[in-house]
């Protein structure tokens, strides 16, 4: 999932803490950009005010099962003996939808031992969580953000080897933990990318894994998504008629509600996807590619919860960044 309104004052301190670092850092020669990243065509960031879509050039490369030939591709690596029947048809299916479902990937064991240490946190006080009705009668509190900060079982969860061997099975690249989000429930947030907010060059180096902690209930605002809208063109904010800086002046909500929500609700119109409901058991996990369109159903009951934990992962070697704010991520 993406940003979410009650964090835009935290992203903007963080902006605001950025900016020194960001324009004194130097690097202005193709040699220097190629001992960091990976991308074919150089840049120099540091000479750029705004590290913004618009601002960088296209470049490759594609991340491999985004390209024409990606299903060429699984079957070398499966006649190489690199991929097995089972890893392809994985691949087969992010590369077709955008997204894959590994099922029971997490034990149960596992699950319980990291949930109760989150909510123990919580109980001494380590943890404090907001208030988050969404209307009269929700009593569940608000989801909190990098929980594996102040909640070192998490990090186990972040780091699953059995996960990150397949988002780099995925992505072609290894992935670097960068965020986590933990929910009691459901978000309730309208359908999005995570390009706009995690955002990468070249496009598309940017995986997330959707974790269940229980069986989840259709009423309980169940995650969504529309598979194949991976491939539709990112909505960036120079798309958006957005000028730089403007994010930081008029803030999350006006611009998420004036700018972003409307072009992606004309792209789906547009595109008559169909749209899926997440029905998770405890342990499933939903990946999905970074451009793939999702969000949060509206929660039924208000008494059910959704325990969930969401991990956001760059790729070593892209050049990571802000698309809303313009600055680049340190990881």
């Amino acid at each position: 999932m993406g940003f979410m309104p009650y964090r835009a004052e935290l992203l903007l301190r963080k902006v605001a803490q950025r900016l020194p670092d960001f324009s004194a850092r130097k690097l202005r020669t193709p040699a220097q950009f190629r001992a960091r990243y990976f991308a074919d065509v150089p840049v120099d960031l540091s000479a750029l005010k705004y590290c913004r879509a618009e601002h960088l050039p296209e470049s490759g490369p594609v991340p491999w099962l985004d390209r024409d030939d990606a299903e060429e591709q699984i079957q070398r690596r499966i006649d190489s003996g690199a991929l097995s029947e089972e890893q392809a048809l994985d691949c087969r299916t992010f590369s077709r939808d955008g997204y894959v479902i590994f099922e029971r990937l997490f034990p149960e064991s596992l699950l319980d031992r990291c949930w109760n240490a989150y909510e123990a946190a919580i109980a001494r006080g380590r943890i404090k969580l907001r208030a988050d009705a969404a209307r009269a009668g929700d009593s569940l509190p608000g989801r909190h953000l990098n929980t594996h900060e102040p909640v070192p079982e998490l990090r186990e969860m972040l780091a699953y080897r059995p996960l990150l061997q397949r988002l780099e099975m995925l992505i072609g690249r290894p992935p670097i933990p960068y965020q986590t989000i933990t929910s009691h429930k459901g978000s309730q947030q309208r359908a999005h990318s995570d390009a706009i907010h995690m955002t990468t060059y070249p496009n598309g180096y940017l995986t997330a894994a959707w974790i269940a902690f229980e069986d989840i209930h259709a009423d309980s605002g169940p995650l969504f998504y529309y598979p194949g809208t991976q491939r539709l063109p990112y909505v960036f904010c120079h798309h958006l008629g957005m000028a730089p800086g403007e994010f930081e002046k008029i803030g999350y909500d006006a611009v998420i509600a004036k700018h972003y929500e409307p072009k992606i609700q004309a792209q789906l119109k547009a595109g008559r996807f169909p749209r899926k409901t997440l029905l998770a058991r405890k342990g499933d996990v939903l990946v999905w590619h970074n451009n793939l369109i999702h969000g949060g159903a509206r929660r039924r009951d208000l008494a059910l919860t959704r325990k969930a934990l969401v991990c956001h992962y760059y790729t070593r070697g892209a050049v990571c960044y802000h698309d809303l704010s313009g600055y680049r991520e340190r990881l």
